[in-house]
């Protein structure tokens, strides 16, 4: 599965990025940061609550390929625009996190 799909398959809306084929072949769900540089696998999309530009620099470091904000929330525009120039991918979605996967697995996502 792409970034990409995760927009067409899921309903999942994005808001920043440039690299819309990457392969997402995992998902990994957290909101504490240092949980999240220690345990997400590379290549996943991200699911979490948070939305302060730090969220940028872990998902350099562990290689995701997207960062999906959960819950209805908005990112921070210092996040966008460091979203931006990182060519982090970012997207939301209304959904909780539970529900969220629930639409990844839907869509056949077997991560």
């Amino acid at each position: 599965m792409t970034v990409s799909d995760l927009t067409d398959k899921c309903g999942f809306t994005l808001v920043a990025g440039n690299s819309l084929e990457a392969e997402v072949n995992s998902g990994y769900v957290g909101d504490l940061l240092s949980d999240v540089m220690g345990n997400a696998p590379s290549n996943c999309v991200w699911m979490t609550v948070q939305s302060h530009q730090n969220i940028i620099a872990v998902a350099s470091i562990v290689n995701a390929s997207v960062i999906l904000l959960c819950n209805g929330r908005s990112f921070e525009d210092e996040t966008l625009e460091k979203a931006k120039s990182t060519g982090v991918n970012l997207m939301k979605t209304p959904l909780s996190s539970f529900e969220a996967c629930m639409k990844l697995f839907e869509a056949g996502f077997k991560g």
